[in-house]
């Protein structure tokens, strides 16, 4: 069996590319906080974009979209309050969630605004 975190490191680096070449910056990956953990943030024009990555190899367990729910959101959201407060982005800052979803036959599927800011 494959190690999870490398595995986890690789479509995480392949969202990463799929993000760059459609314009984003990534600023910082797998940013880990005690409220939780953000797997990219990137710049998208004068938006910071805090971007879940999902895969799955089949989708016998549903589509990897599907796999952020709303117990992980408010671990993102929390992240992502910190991010915020911890490198000087003031509420001014437009700030969006979005959702790689990357399934076993490659195909890339990206969700902007996939959730709301969740306390």
């Amino acid at each position: 069996m494959k190690n999870l975190r490398k595995t986890g490191a690789e479509y995480e680096s392949l969202a990463a590319e799929y993000l760059k070449r459609r314009g984003f910056r990534i600023i910082r990956r797998n940013f880990y906080c005690r409220g939780g953990e953000i797997d990219l943030i990137a710049l998208d024009g004068d938006s910071l974009v805090f971007v879940e990555v999902k895969y799955r190899r089949t989708d016998t367990f549903g589509n990897p979209l599907e796999a952020v729910n709303a117990t992980k959101q408010k671990r993102i959201c929390r992240a992502a309050s910190y991010f915020c407060m911890r490198y000087g982005y003031g509420e001014q800052t437009p700030c969006r969630f979005d959702v790689v979803g990357i399934c076993g036959n490659g195909e890339i599927a990206h969700v902007r605004n996939a959730f709301e800011y969740r306390v």
